[in-house]
């Protein structure tokens, strides 16, 4: 359980928190001063020796990336690709499947805006076919229909967003993790979102794929993320399209050789000051426990949910039977840019999402734009409070 002694600890070591109260975590969690401070270092002993011989020199705080990431969503470090972004490690991912004329995809309504326009860019350039999975009255999809579809459509791939950025949403991804393994299906799951505010098991979830940001709620870098891949991928040779000399050996003129790990899936050029860093948040994450994270974010939401549903001029808007950390609400007769800016002018620090960001659910939920509110665990509940103070005012 993270007290309040421990908050205080962990805001001083947010500089972040001095003049701002930051609510925007699920899309720029701030960073912790060991993490800025070791990549940093890094870049000043790159500076003095140059950018091989630094690398050279922290071979062992680089291996040890691969075992914290392990920890975090438990596997093997050899399970492990360091990427440039979240979005980075689904391209590898997807790309890494191939798709023929008439497979089919099956996804979700709720899938992020770079995963979706990935598959209609698939559907166009190979003639596959993009099947979503109904969502039951309550939100998130229908496990029934998700069932009966994978049984049915033998589904090249199925690909889900553990939590969607425009909702607070969590999708039950080891169930469909269950059905894909029934049916020996491949199986991908976003965790971009989730990785950070949630426990994470890839073995619980059972996924092939599992494509995670260090930024957001895990607080490192932009520019880093990671990809699980699973020992059946590993063993049965997928390799991304544009594998590279970190993940393959040239062996003969017209040959080569991949990695048996998953750093079949990485590039050899490396920031590696963004890998340290991301080494260091990953670390500073399990330091303080994931659970205890969880906890933490979960109930700074549950209090502002339940805050906010007495106010007749906002909407809730996520839904669902299991809600995590992001809160989406839209506001009758206000604008985004209005929001935005009145919020700003009170040093609160919140997110717009767009239509365009999640078509078929903003669609169903007819609004055009939705506010995101997202605490983190160096949150207080004062903070919380003022901001629900400077939201009545608003409306």
């Amino acid at each position: 359980m993270i007290d309040s002694k421990d908050i205080e600890k962990l805001r001083r070591e947010t500089p972040g928190c001095e003049n701002k109260i930051h609510l925007n975590n699920a899309g720029a969690g701030l960073m912790p001063s060991p993490v800025l401070n070791k990549m940093i270092e890094h870049l000043e002993l790159e500076a003095k020796t140059g950018g091989y011989e630094a690398a050279e020199f922290k071979h062992h705080e680089i291996h040890e990336f691969y075992q914290q990431a392990g920890k975090l969503v438990n596997c093997s470090p050899g399970n492990i690709a360091y990427t440039n972004s979240a979005t980075d490690s689904y391209s590898k991912a997807l790309s890494s499947i191939p798709f023929k004329k008439g497979d089919i995809l099956l996804t979700t309504n709720d899938d992020y805006i770079s995963n979706q326009i990935a598959f209609l860019s698939f559907k166009k350039r190979f003639e596959i076919e993009i099947v979503r999975i109904p969502n039951a009255e309550y939100g998130g999809i229908d496990l029934d229909k998700a069932y009966q579809l994978i049984s049915d459509l033998n589904p090249k791939l199925v690909a889900v967003t553990h939590v969607p950025t425009n909702s607070g949403l969590i999708q039950p991804v080891e169930q469909v993790g269950k059905f894909c393994s029934e049916f020996g299906v491949l199986y991908l799951v976003d965790a971009c979102q989730s990785v950070g505010q949630l426990n994470i098991d890839v073995q619980k979830i059972g996924c092939d794929f599992l494509s995670v940001t260090c930024r957001k709620f895990l607080r490192g870098p932009r520019g880093a993320g990671l990809l699980y891949v699973s020992d059946r991928i590993l063993e049965e040779n997928y390799e991304p399209l544009f594998i590279d000399m970190q993940g393959a050996k040239w062996q003969d003129k017209d040959l080569y050789i991949t990695q048996e790990s998953a750093q079949r899936f990485e590039d050899w050029e490396f920031p590696y000051a963004l890998l340290l860093g991301s080494n260091e948040a990953i670390k500073y994450a399990l330091n303080i426990g994931i659970n205890n994270i969880e906890e933490r974010v979960r109930y700074l939401a549950g209090y502002l949910r339940d805050n906010l549903m007495d106010n007749k001029k906002l909407r809730l808007l996520d839904r669902g039977d299991d809600l995590c950390g992001i809160i989406t609400l839209s506001i009758a007769n206000k604008t985004a840019e209005e929001i935005k800016l009145l919020l700003n002018n009170d040093n609160i620090n919140s997110s717009i999402t767009y239509r365009e960001h999640a078509v078929i659910d903003f669609d169903e939920k007819g609004i055009d734009w939705a506010l995101r509110i997202s605490p983190h665990y160096y949150n207080t509940i004062e903070e919380i409070d003022q901001f629900i103070s400077i939201l009545k005012k608003v409306c």
